[in-house]
């Protein structure tokens, strides 16, 4: 089992083109050939209409998990479906042993609306520190990558997220209502204010991704589910972003946040958002 955060470091010094290579793979095996020609059968609920899962998804993460595994002996996965049969496995983010999260597909209500808003998010931890991330959005063939402390990447360019321009209303993706509480829309309700559009997201990841590429100004998102957020969080981070929770500390994979929490191009517009976050909780 690896032990200490340098061999951890070395294995992502060689071997991202590696983790690269399984997440293109599982989505050329599993997902695309399914994109627009789901069948019925294949769809299923899981809490209601609104929380979808389909062969796709559970085929992707089947792969992933095998794979990834591989690469990293004594590594372990957190995966959105396997958590969803069974709840304890998310343990695994606060343990000792490195983690994968991965969520196989991130928008599973645009793939199948045969909408190319989807993308498959995994991401390396260690001890609750993220430490690299992959987005792809296989039906752009774009890819994302992270890595703490090197930067992050979009089909092998660098990201910057920027600022907002002065005086331009901020572009906010929130949490969808279909996915939200009356006390989380009340939370969000902050964002409806002069100055700020808030509107609903679309797949997390690529929200994520845009407020990277400084193309949205922000998210606002009311819920802490690992695989939703830890490639986005990165990806951000690296690519000078900032995200705070309503506590004013920084989003943590482990849990326990207070939310609402926001991930911006910028640590002045995070602080901005986070005060209006503030008046509507």
């Amino acid at each position: 089992m690896i032990q200490d955060i340098e061999t951890i470091d070395e294995f992502l010094a060689h071997r991202t083109a590696d983790v690269e290579e399984a997440v293109r793979t599982a989505a050329a095996m599993e997902i695309m050939p399914r994109f627009r020609q789901l069948a019925a059968h294949e769809i299923d609920e899981k809490t209601g209409p609104h929380d979808l899962v389909t062969d796709a998804d559970r085929k992707a993460e089947e792969y992933l998990t095998e794979a990834l595994v591989k690469l990293l002996p004594g590594s372990v996965v957190v995966g959105e479906e396997a958590v969803h049969a069974n709840p304890a496995t998310y343990e695994a983010i606060k343990g000792e042993a490195p983690v994968w999260i991965v969520d196989p597909v991130d928008g599973t209500r645009q793939f199948v609306h045969g909408d190319p808003g989807f993308c498959t998010l995994v991401a390396l931890a260690h001890r609750g520190v993220l430490l690299a991330s992959w987005t792809y959005a296989p039906a752009r063939d774009q890819l994302a990558v992270a890595v703490r402390g090197k930067g992050a990447l979009l089909d092998g360019e660098p990201l910057r997220a920027g600022s907002p321009a002065p005086g331009r209303d901020l572009e906010v993706a929130t949490s969808h209502p279909d996915y939200t509480t009356d006390d989380q829309k009340r939370a969000l309700l902050g964002l409806w204010t002069e100055g700020v559009g808030p509107r609903a997201c679309g797949s997390a990841g690529l929200e994520y991704l845009a407020v990277a590429r400084g193309e949205l100004d922000a998210t606002a998102f009311s819920w802490e589910a690992a695989w939703d957020h830890a490639a986005g969080i990165l990806l951000v981070e690296e690519a000078g972003g900032a995200h705070l929770t309503l506590s004013g500390e920084p989003f943590r994979i482990t849990g326990g946040n207070t939310l609402p929490f926001t991930a911006a191009r910028d640590a002045a517009t995070a602080r901005r958002l986070l005060g209006l976050l503030s008046g509507g909780a």
